[in-house]
């Protein structure tokens, strides 16, 4: 029943019976994850809340919370992840969350615990109903992108493609300052080989800088261009992992989390921005060491991104298995 994508990355197919084991989770073990995860997306949320509120903005760290759809509240919930039993207080507060199931007597009872008793899991069936095609480009997006090879030669000039001859199209800015001012700014873009293969950065190129990429990615494209040393695909590891719970268990979706707000840094710290005043000083690729520090940084994060990739992907593939 497998399909295939034009490329030939062949498609899952995810059924919805709910098959897979159960593993009660102790109400101690729970609370502490709960109370870790808290704690863990706290030290990232609260700043930007607080700076919200205010009605201040950060160029880098608040970029998580507004680019992704993922809102503070939505990732402070913690999801223990398929297969996981809930029980007392957090059972009952997860009777209203979508895509979770109360168990039934037969499972309660294959838990040793009483008929009757409050007790919740993912509800694999609901959210294959809901989600197959998020689950299904998910599956082709990752799966994709770890079987091509790894391009190093982008040098982060995609940051500066979106602001190439901005004053010609007044899109300054508005609190921040270009490093080396417009002129030297075009300059860096004219004098180097722009190859994003990322659409997500591509589509906010100014119209001069569009055709001066040596590739054209569009969404349709992008099942067969995401590549795993783009620093853009490797941030969007988070993207995937939230739109896939309550299935993944909030620790990995945070793993991903903290991976994309380091390269969030690197990647700023990389662009044509002055961000010193900010605690990010700059790592100019229009040197040969800035080139030199920025492929260092890039393959290290490619690495870690590469782990991670593989925890998503197999996450996807117990999620067929269970499912058929």
């Amino acid at each position: 029943m497998d399909a295939k994508s034009a490329r030939g990355t062949p498609r899952r197919t995810y059924w919805a019976r709910p098959v897979e084991p159960l593993n009660l989770l102790a109400a101690d073990v729970a609370r502490d994850r709960e109370e870790a995860h808290l704690q863990r997306v706290s030290r990232y949320a609260d700043p930007y809340l607080a700076r919200r509120s205010a009605g201040k903005k950060h160029p880098v760290e608040d970029f998580l919370f507004t680019y992704y759809t993922q809102k503070p509240g939505q990732l402070k919930r913690w999801h223990p992840g398929a297969g996981a039993v809930l029980t007392g207080g957090q059972a009952s507060a997860r009777m209203g969350w979508k895509h979770y199931r109360a168990l039934d007597d037969v499972e309660l009872a294959s838990l040793g615990l009483a008929a009757g008793s409050t007790a919740v899991t993912f509800d694999r069936g609901a959210f294959l109903a809901d989600r197959q095609e998020a689950v299904t480009f998910a599956d082709i997006i990752l799966r994709g992108t770890a079987a091509r090879p790894a391009q190093f030669g982008c040098f982060g000039l995609h940051e500066w493609a979106m602001v190439y001859r901005q004053e010609k199209f007044d899109l300054r800015h508005e609190y921040l300052q270009l490093r080396l001012g417009a002129a030297g700014t075009d300059k860096v873009v004219e004098d180097n080989r722009i190859r994003c293969t990322h659409f997500d950065a591509f589509r906010f190129y100014t119209p001069d800088a569009i055709p001066l990429n040596e590739h054209s990615p569009s969404r349709e494209t992008q099942r067969h261009m995401e590549q795993p040393g783009c620093l853009h695909a490797n941030m969007d590891l988070y993207k995937w992992a939230y739109k896939l719970l309550p299935a993944l268990s909030s620790e990995l979706v945070m793993d991903c989390f903290e991976l994309s707000w380091r390269i969030r840094a690197m990647d700023m710290q990389a662009s044509p921005y002055d961000l010193a005043d900010w605690g990010y000083p700059a790592i100019p690729i229009e040197t040969p060491h800035g080139k030199a520090a920025y492929v260092e940084h890039q393959r290290a994060f490619a690495a870690e991104a590469g782990i991670l990739r593989q925890r998503l992907a197999a996450e996807l593939g117990a999620m067929a298995g269970a499912s058929r």
